[in-house]
């Protein structure tokens, strides 16, 4: 079924590729000839920005409700896209990008609404960590969408990244209601990043990005008005203004789109690996920021996360004998 919704979507028509995508003889150039190498710095990068951003939500969830959060991050960012990106989106004003785009800002906004709501009541170790075991999901939502090959090494690498995580940012094995909500969460992240990973190959990924901010935005802002309290206006000092501007451009439309560009570029597991970091890097940041004890347990965790990335990049073959040349 989802093979099918797929391949429809797929025959709608298209505006065609942007003129600037294009080099002599129809050559990708820009972000398009950039290597595989190059997108994995940047997404590993794009998770270290979000493992500092765990602190900022969590102290802005004690101001503002989730939704609002949410859609003060994403409207926002949406308005700075269009200002980047006005033509193209323009341009390719049709039905398949926006239904493409909306679906993603659909998905995004379960995915986004849980996590924050689940943070809300529980840590955000556990939060981190629940969130994280997206890296296992995503390999089998993308097998199921678009046929992308399932192997031992996707999902041995993801057990230890996750194994890893739970070193690192698990406090205790206890579960509420907020774990069991940022796991539905990470299940909607899982089927974002796999839609994103298919499209994002074959259409403009700036416009379905535009798309996917305007959606969230709009869906937390109606779900905030209808079941939230707005927090008032004395809540707005220029500190907290800040953190939120931090959260909208630096996290969510810059961080965001290099997400969805890295996930054009390179496998879907190894995507969602590489932004499962932010994690470990929330704690690694509590270590050096706020003083947190650098234990054997995270040590241990973050020797499991750094086994995991290199299985999942050289499948551990350079431990194999290789046969001798003769002579």
């Amino acid at each position: 079924m989802a093979q099918y919704a797929a391949n429809e979507i797929e025959n709608l028509p298209d505006s065609p590729v942007a003129r600037e995508d294009l080099g002599a003889g129809g050559a990708s150039r820009g972000a398009g000839a950039r290597s595989p190498l190059f997108w994995k710095v940047l997404l590993l990068s794009v998770a270290v920005v979000w493992g500092y951003s765990f602190t900022t939500m969590k102290g802005a969830l004690d101001t503002i409700p989730a939704f609002e959060l949410v859609y003060v991050r994403f409207l926002p960012a949406s308005l700075v896209m269009f200002a980047i990106f006005h033509k193209r989106i323009v341009a390719h004003f049709n039905a398949r990008n926006l239904i493409v785009g909306l679906g993603m800002g659909a998905l995004m906004w379960g995915a986004y609404g849980l996590q924050t709501v689940g943070l809300a009541q529980t840590t955000a170790g556990k939060n981190a960590f629940l969130t994280g075991t997206y890296c296992i999901l995503v390999p089998f939502a993308s097998y199921f969408l678009s046929g992308e090959k399932l192997t031992r090494y996707n999902l041995g690498a993801a057990l230890l990244c996750l194994a890893g995580i739970g070193l690192v940012a698990l406090d205790s094995v206890e579960f509420n209601i907020g774990d069991v909500i940022t796991l539905a969460g990470a299940v909607f992240f899982a089927i974002q990043m796999a839609v994103t990973a298919k499209y994002g190959r074959k259409m403009d990924i700036n416009v379905i990005t535009f798309w996917m901010f305007m959606g969230n935005g709009v869906l937390s802002l109606v779900s905030s008005l209808l079941f939230e309290t707005q927090a008032p206006l004395s809540v707005w000092t220029p500190s907290f203004i800040g953190a939120m501007a931090f959260l909208s451009v630096g996290c969510t439309c810059v961080a965001l789109l290099i997400q969805n560009v890295g996930l054009a570029h390179v496998p879907a597991s190894t995507g969602s690996l590489l932004l499962s970091m932010e994690s470990p890097s929330g704690a690694l940041f509590s270590v050096l920021l706020m003083g947190e004890a650098l234990t054997s347990r995270l040590l241990a965790g973050f020797a499991l996360i750094f086994l995991s990335i290199i299985l999942s990049e050289t499948h551990f073959d350079f431990l194999r004998k290789k046969p001798r040349t003769r002579l």
